[in-house]
């Protein structure tokens, strides 16, 4: 039994159906869950109309495009690149339930069951080893279902500050952005998170003057410094008013108008507010604690690396662990769940080969071992960071910012960690996810032909630089 249909729900599904096991899942919204329906395909997306703007925004001029209007003369002629918001939310939408639909569809040929409704657990585990779990339909009617074991995969809900709760037309969450169909003039964005990050800059790519409220003293505080020191000079550059140090207390609609207070008594006012300060797991009211299953203090479900609660029978995946918040890390807890409970070869969850990536202009891809690690002394590591500037490929599409860092053991020269600030970070990560995951070494990646010329070819000069250096101090 699957409680939650998003990735860590449907891929366990698919495993445990592929396996030969009877599988039923139990969701609300539809197959996919929030990652599908409302957080990530949806936002990159939307994200992904922002990257068409910014990428000619930023490089029509150098590259020598000209955009014109039908008014003559040519030399007075203006820019007319726009967007229709409506249009684009629609579209965000439709794929959303089309990939929703497919899921479903994919996960039914295997043999699983879906069912509409919520799940939650009764009582302790029967003598057997079954579990019990009551679904509720929407129109209240309950139906009792055993099951030999049952993963918990119900993700998440954005998080709300007290004195700002989204109404959904001009204070905001994560989920209510796709129902406008205007773009907002000026947006303020609280939080400077990966989500808040990611809207801000989509929004000032699609035209809205965003304002940044940030209570850290950077963007992106989770990520590595110098790569959100690139973000956030990008953002700035480009016209963003990043308020570092400042934290939003309240948000409130004055007409047409939305008044968001700091701290410090500073008031800023935009068209819109978008809060995005986090998620809070969806582990209410599903009989969790009575069945035995161990929370944290934030309302997580404590697993293990191969996704075991504390109760027995009762596995845990996806957004509602608390781990890394990604579709892929999710996905692998599921299947992992599925291999460990049938009996099938399974490879413990290893976060430390997981790639994650950023989805801004220029994005934000990493894997390994950070730099933080290495300044904190949790592992002894060497470091070369090479600026994309001195690429050739980079220096044909006009790209300036970012850069390729990689980290290695100082000895093995195994490679360890990694970072990509660039135009698509997130495919130019996998070679260096290939070399942690496999203990490759930067001698290994220098030696391996790359195109030329290509923005992978930083990461072989990156390895090259290392191994070199080594050689250097050698000799």
């Amino acid at each position: 039994m699957i409680i939650g249909g998003g990735p860590g729900g449907y891929e366990a599904a698919l495993v445990a159906a592929q396996l030969g096991a009877e599988v039923t899942v139990v969701d609300c919204d539809g197959l996919g869950g929030a990652s599908v329906l409302t957080d990530c395909v949806p936002s990159k997306t939307l994200i992904a109309t922002a990257e068409v703007m910014t990428t000619f925004d930023s490089s029509y001029e150098e590259l020598g495009i000209i955009v014109a209007d039908d008014t003559p003369p040519m030399e007075q002629a203006a820019r007319v690149v726009g967007v229709d918001l409506g249009k684009v939310n629609r579209r965000v939408k439709r794929l959303a339930l089309a990939q929703s639909h497919d899921i479903t569809a994919s996960v039914t040929r295997a043999g699983a069951r879906v069912m509409r409704g919520r799940g939650r657990l009764e009582g302790m585990q029967a003598l057997d080893g079954s579990r019990k779990v009551v679904v509720r339909a929407a129109d209240g009617s309950e139906e009792t279902l055993t099951a030999d074991a049952v993963l918990i995969a119900t993700g998440g809900h954005p998080r709300e500050l007290p004195d700002a709760r989204p109404d959904g037309e001009r204070i905001l969450n994560w989920t209510q952005v796709y129902d406008l169909d205007e773009l907002p003039e000026e947006l303020i964005v609280v939080g400077s998170g990966v989500t808040g990050a990611e809207f801000a800059g989509a929004y000032q790519a699609l035209g809205s003057r965003v304002t940044l409220v940030s209570s850290r003293d950077r963007v992106l505080p989770g990520e590595d410094p110098d790569a959100a020191a690139v973000l956030e000079d990008v953002f700035r550059r480009r016209g963003m008013n990043v308020m570092s140090r400042s934290r939003a207390q309240s948000a409130k609609r004055v007409g047409d108008r939305v008044e968001v207070t700091l701290a410090d008594g500073r008031v800023i006012t935009g068209s819109h507010c978008l809060v995005a300060v986090g998620a809070i797991p969806n582990t209410e009211g599903m009989g969790l604690e009575e069945a035995g299953v161990k929370l944290k203090d934030s309302g997580h479900i404590r697993t293990d690396r191969v996704s075991r609660t504390s109760a027995p029978g009762v596995y845990a995946a996806g957004d509602v662990t608390g781990v890394f918040a990604l579709a892929s890390v999710a996905a692998m807890q599921g299947r992992i769940a599925m291999y460990h409970f049938l009996g099938d070869a399974v490879t413990p969850l290893n976060l430390k080969t997981v790639s994650s990536n950023v989805f801004t202009d220029p994005e934000i891809a990493t894997v390994g071992y950070s730099q933080a690690d290495v300044d904190a002394g949790k592992i002894d590591a060497r470091v070369v960071k090479l600026p994309l500037l001195r690429n050739p490929r980079a220096k044909m599409q006009g790209i300036r910012d970012g850069f390729v860092k990689i980290f290695c053991r100082p000895g093995t020269e195994i490679v360890v960690g990694g970072v990509v600030v660039a135009p698509r970070a997130s495919e130019l990560i996998h070679p260096i996810s290939l070399a942690v995951d496999n203990n490759l070494t930067v001698e290994q990646i220098a030696n391996a032909f790359t195109v030329y010329p290509s923005l992978s070819g930083s990461i072989a000069e990156v390895a090259r630089q290392l191994h070199t250096r080594k050689a250097g101090a050698e000799g």
